[in-house]
Formats: C-alpha cells, sequence, structure tokens
C-alpha cells in the first residue's frame, strides 16, 4: 500500500513526502482590504528525502520543524470531526446554483466576504454575475469549507496541483496554514486516514481547536506575526 503523501506524528511535525513541492500561496487584497485572489510566492527547494513541516509553530526555523516541539511538551491531540465533508456541510439552495458549507473549516481567509457575500450571491445567482461571483469566491476558499454545487449535483472545484502551500496573509501580517492542494493523502498520528479532499488547510500554529485542521487561531497567535523569508 502506497504511504501517504502526508503524514501527522505524534505531537509532532508534519512528515511530508519528498515529492511533494512546497511553496507560498499570498492572499492578494483590494484597496479596501478584502480578499481577491491569490499571488505565488516563494517556491522552496525539492527534497531529496521525505521533510518535516512545524505544526507547533514554535519552530525557528519555520516552515520546517527544528525540534522545538520537544522542548515546549507540544500536544497536538486531533480533535476533528471525521465524519465526511459531505456529511457536515449545510446545503444553501439557490436559483441556479447551491453552495455547500462546513463552517467548523473556516480559517478566516474573507474570500467569502466580498461584495455581497457568498451567500447572497447564492441564493441571487439567478443573475449571471451574481452567480460567477459567487463561484468564484467558493473556489478560492482554501480550505474547502465552501463548495459551489451545479442544480446536477456536480461539485465545482477548482483545478489544483499536488502540492503545499504556505499561506501568508501580509494584510493581517500573519502566517497562515499549510494549504493541501491537490488530493493529497493525510494520515493521523495513529495510522488513521482522513478524507481526501482537493482543498484542505492544516494547522501549523499549534493552536487550533479543531486539529489536525486550522480554525483561523493562527490570528491571534504572537508566534505566527509577520511572513515567512
Amino acid at each position: 500500500m502506497k504511504k501517504p503523501e502526508i503524514v501527522i506524528t505524534k505531537n509532532g511535525p508534519y512528515e511530508i513526502a519528498q515529492d511533494i513541492r512546497l511553496n507560498q500561496a499570498i492572499i492578494a487584497t483590494d484597496d479596501r482590504g478584502d480578499s481577491v485572489g491569490w499571488e505565488k510566492g516563494r517556491e522552496y527547494a525539492a527534497q531529496e528525502e521525505d521533510y518535516h513541516l512545524c505544526r507547533c509553530g514554535r519552530s525557528a526555523n519555520k516552515p520546517y520543524c527544528d525540534g522545538t516541539h520537544k522542548d515546549i511538551h507540544f500536544r497536538g491531540r486531533e480533535s476533528a470531526d471525521r465524519a465526511p465533508y459531505a456529511e457536515n456541510a449545510e446545503m444553501l439552495t439557490g436559483p441556479t446554483l447551491d453552495l455547500m458549507d462546513d463552517s467548523s473549516l473556516c480559517i478566516g481567509a474573507r474570500f467569502c466576504d466580498r461584495g455581497d457575500k457568498v451567500w447572497r450571491l447564492v441564493e441571487e445567482s439567478a443573475e449571471p454575475e451574481k452567480r460567477r461571483q459567487a463561484i468564484e469566491e467558493a473556489c478560492n476558499c482554501p480550505s474547502g469549507r465552501l463548495t459551489a454545487v451545479e442544480k446536477n449535483g456536480k461539485m465545482l472545484e477548482p483545478k489544483l496541483e499536488k502540492e503545499i502551500s504556505l499561506i501568508e496573509d501580509p494584510c493581517a501580517n500573519s502566517r497562515g496554514p499549510l494549504w493541501i492542494k491537490g488530493g493529497l493523502t493525510v494520515e493521523g498520528a495513529g495510522g488513521e486516514k482522513y478524507e481526501t479532499r482537493n482543498r484542505m488547510a492544516l494547522c501549523r500554529c499549534g493552536e487550533s481547536g479543531n486539529q489536525p485542521y486550522c480554525d483561523g487561531t493562527h490570528y491571534e497567535c504572537n508566534h505566527m506575526r509577520g511572513l515567512d523569508k
């Protein structure tokens, strides 16, 4: 059986398969501070062996682990509901478009708040421009909290390559979670598999109440201030 591409080690870092690319994804904002898209940031060097990304948030060598989790006696208990996304998500119905929403996965990236907000846009999706904006905002949600759904049941997903992006939020001067893209497989510390999805966001501040997923707590963490170099 193929080894998972991401393994959550017990009270330690994420172990990443060597062939998984690592880069930065920067939240782009307009003059009002609204999130409008993604910009590419640094591309990290390819690794010759499996590598480890900090999960406790305290490494002095972010995004990589430097062993600090041992010094601070980090306890990374995985508390997230393991039910499939489709079971946890609420469904909002619009005239030409529906929206699945699992609020427990919100990371605070704010794409859904632009303009009339994605929920109202879905309700008013009979208007082509509002339908287009609703799909765009849902697809920009990095955690996959929001998923636009056609009336025939087709889930609309952005095309994402298999890679990990460090979310950077210059507007908030904050490092965000690991953006897990393209259906990378994730295994918990106990050997259990998490649902494989096109978009997920894993905590890297160490403080999320929904481990291993990000819940936006990084915005409150002083140790996540600033941006990765």
